[in-house]
């Protein structure tokens, strides 16, 4: 199978852009039927004008040409805050996703997404169906500049961590694009492409009406910051500030929704959007998580973290045999939530042959995270099973049989019917979209 030979460039490190992980994945995907769920335009696509004062317009991407990449495969099966969680140290793409569980939140919590859609041929014409129903965007006024206050402005009440009370003022907004920070947090700074996790509640100040936001919903967003991918209210309001900061945002239409406002969250074209923002985490690109380091049981490969950039080194026992069952140890013991199946996770992660250890692929060597949905056949089984149920924070080392992994078919520098072992650090789970990772 070829083997794609394209990963970061030096241009790409230079400039501070965030290259696909999966470009530098070898091996290719599984056979089988791929399936998408499709979400319509009007709450997933981000709208004309939406971009940085002085950038042009950003058009939503289309569906991209499969690539061949490691784990990926389309083969289909029919937060509150830690106060103990260390906030540590930001992807490839996805061809499922959970439909029920993320159209849902999706929906609640009223911050539009992209879903890339990749998949059999009746998937892309219902995406066809879909596009051709759904009415044309408006153009929209450019992203006015975001400031730090405002003539008038609504007042929060509330711990961090939990649901807000705004209470807003009797004057009507003046169109102000406002982020005021409330609280500042002391934690890792999001920047553009860093994972974020955030909460948020959310008000229409023209209406007053309260809107359904995360706390609602139970499950936070989780989503790379500054990349154009959410709505600017979400999107570009967290960049420069600090996990544990809560955020007072006014988004004017232009910031938001656009001129045809959101008939489902009953948003009108004209509503002002008020948003008290909690960032729970932030991770870099090349984030790890830290803490107490268990050593694996006698039989596990033995782990040496190797620093900075590199793979960690995994060493087989002498005499290694092949298991017939998935076998996990938690090396670090994470704080955070444990892992729904459904949730995206981001992830770093090492890889080598269970025989002799050899690596085969890494992230770390990247130092570029990367992110998946659980539980939705794309990724091998063993990860899907043996990543759910762990604790976000947490670093575990997964041996997985051949029968778990890519059975009778060689993969790039993996040969057929080979027994894998991966040190995986979970940093983060959330709700999140197909395209952001």
């Amino acid at each position: 199978m070829a083997e794609n030979p394209t990963g970061p460039t030096e241009a790409d490190t230079a400039s501070g852009a965030v290259a696909d992980p999966a470009a530098a994945r070898p091996g290719g995907p599984l056979p089988g039927q791929g399936e998408s769920i499709v979400i319509p335009p009007s709450l997933v696509s981000q709208q004309a004008g939406w971009t940085q004062p002085g950038e042009e317009p950003q058009i939503a991407p289309g569906p991209k040409p499969e690539e061949p990449q490691i784990f990926a495969s389309n083969v289909r099966k029919g937060v509150s805050s830690e106060a103990d969680y260390e906030n540590v140290g930001g992807g490839g793409k996805l061809g499922v996703v959970l439909g029920v569980i993320l159209a849902v939140l999706l929906v609640g919590s009223g911050i539009g997404l992209y879903v890339v859609n990749q998949g059999s041929d009746d998937s892309k014409s219902k995406a066809a169906d879909a596009a051709s129903s759904a009415p044309a965007a408006p153009s929209q006024a450019p992203v006015p500049p975001i400031k730090d206050s405002a003539k008038v402005l609504p007042t929060v009440a509330g711990d961090f961590g939990k649901k807000a009370t705004i209470t807003l003022p009797s004057e009507q907004p003046d169109g102000t694009f406002v982020v005021k920070s409330i609280t500042e947090g002391d934690g890792a700074k999001a920047d553009k492409g860093t994972w974020v996790t955030a909460d948020f509640t959310l008000k229409d100040w023209n209406t007053g009406k309260d809107i359904q936001g995360s706390y609602d919903s139970g499950k936070p967003q989780l989503f790379q910051a500054g990349l154009g991918k959410l709505i600017p209210a979400l999107d570009s309001a967290v960049v420069g500030h600090k996990a544990g900061s809560r955020l007072l945002v006014v988004a004017p239409p232009a910031a938001a929704f656009g001129d045809q406002g959101n008939s489902q969250l009953g948003l009108g074209g004209k509503d002002s959007l008020v948003l008290v923002v909690d960032i729970q985490r932030v991770n870099g690109p090349d984030a790890r998580v830290s803490g107490d380091v268990t050593n694996p049981p006698a039989d596990f490969p033995a782990v040496k973290v190797a620093g900075d950039g590199k793979a960690d080194e995994i060493t087989p026992p002498a005499n290694v045999t092949d298991p017939t069952d998935l076998k996990t140890a938690v090396l670090i013991q994470g704080k955070g939530p444990k892992v729904e199946s459904g949730e995206k996770v981001v992830v770093q992660y090492s890889g080598a042959l269970l025989k002799d250890g050899k690596a085969f692929d890494s992230s770390l060597t990247r130092k570029q995270a990367f992110s998946f949905v659980t539980g939705g056949g794309s990724v091998i089984e063993g990860w899907d099973k043996g990543i759910v149920g762990q604790n976000v924070g947490s670093r575990i080392e997964l041996v997985i049989p051949a029968s778990l992994a890519y059975k009778d078919q060689a993969q790039g520098g993996i040969p057929a019917n080979s027994s894998l072992v991966f040190v995986v650090d979970i940093l983060d789970a959330g709700v999140g979209s197909a395209d952001q990772g």
